[in-house]
Parts: structure tokens; C-alpha cells; sequence
């Protein structure tokens, strides 16, 4: 009987625990942080640029990048493969793109290995969505 008045304990305080563990999990999963963001962003910045005054680099200005159809940005130069794609950014298309993006567009210009890790692309995700089509935080 005590054995199973401690197991019923245990469980209990188990389930106690992954109720308080499992909203930090959700929201972990599912937002980003947009500060930690702006240090992955580091990997971004030799080639494009964002904010107020951005201009086409190697790679194009990054402003207003949500919602925005591929091979659009006004002065820059895509690939074919690029303005042929019919991508519309969003978060999902975002996030596979930034994982291999010679793997999502072949022919693309843009030449980097990616980044694989889920939170820092949902934390450079955030970042990058505080920023309006004119460059200016939301």
C-alpha cells in the first residue's frame, strides 16, 4: 500500500512539474526573440542590410521581407531561379529557406550554408519582422 501511495506522489509531482514546464516549451517553440535575433543577424549584415536607409548590397535590402514576393526588391538583381520561384515570404518559407537556401531556390545567388539550428532562425526571424517595408520598427 505504500509503495503505491509513493508512486501516486511521484506521478503527481511529475505531472505538477510538466505543468509549469510545458507553457515555457510552447512558447520557446513558437516566438523568438528578436534581440538574439539581432546577434544572429551578424551572419546577415556582410551581405545585406536593414533598417532606415538600407541599401541593395551583395544581397538585397532586407525591409518588409514578410509578405513580400521573391525577386521584388526594387534595384537589386535576382537570379532567374529567384524571380521565378513564385515565393511569397512568410515565417514557414522563411525558415526552410534560411536552412539551406540553394536546397529551397537552386540557382540562387545567394551563397550560404545555412543556419540549422530552429530557435536562433525563430529568434532571426523576430528580428527581422519588427521592420516595415520603409525600414522603420514596428
Amino acid at each position: 500500500m505504500q509503495a503505491l501511495v509513493m508512486q501516486t506522489l511521484a506521478r503527481t509531482a511529475l505531472f505538477a512539474s510538466l505543468l509549469f514546464t510545458l507553457p515555457a516549451l510552447a512558447q520557446d517553440a513558437g516566438t523568438g526573440d528578436a534581440s538574439a535575433g539581432e546577434r544572429s543577424w551578424n551572419k546577415c549584415r556582410a551581405c545585406h542590410q536593414i533598417g532606415e536607409g538600407a541599401k541593395n548590397l551583395v544581397g538585397p535590402q532586407m525591409n518588409g521581407l514578410f509578405g513580400r514576393h521573391s525577386g521584388t526588391v526594387e534595384g537589386y538583381s535576382f537570379s532567374a531561379a529567384n524571380k521565378a520561384s513564385g515565393i511569397t515570404w512568410d515565417e514557414a518559407v522563411f525558415a526552410e529557406y534560411i536552412r539551406d537556401p540553394k536546397a529551397k531556390i537552386p540557382g540562387t545567388k545567394m551563397i550560404f550554408a545555412g543556419i540549422k539550428n530552429e530557435k536562433e532562425i525563430r529568434d532571426l526571424t523576430a528580428f527581422l519582422k519588427q521592420f516595415d517595408k520603409d525600414g522603420k520598427k514596428l
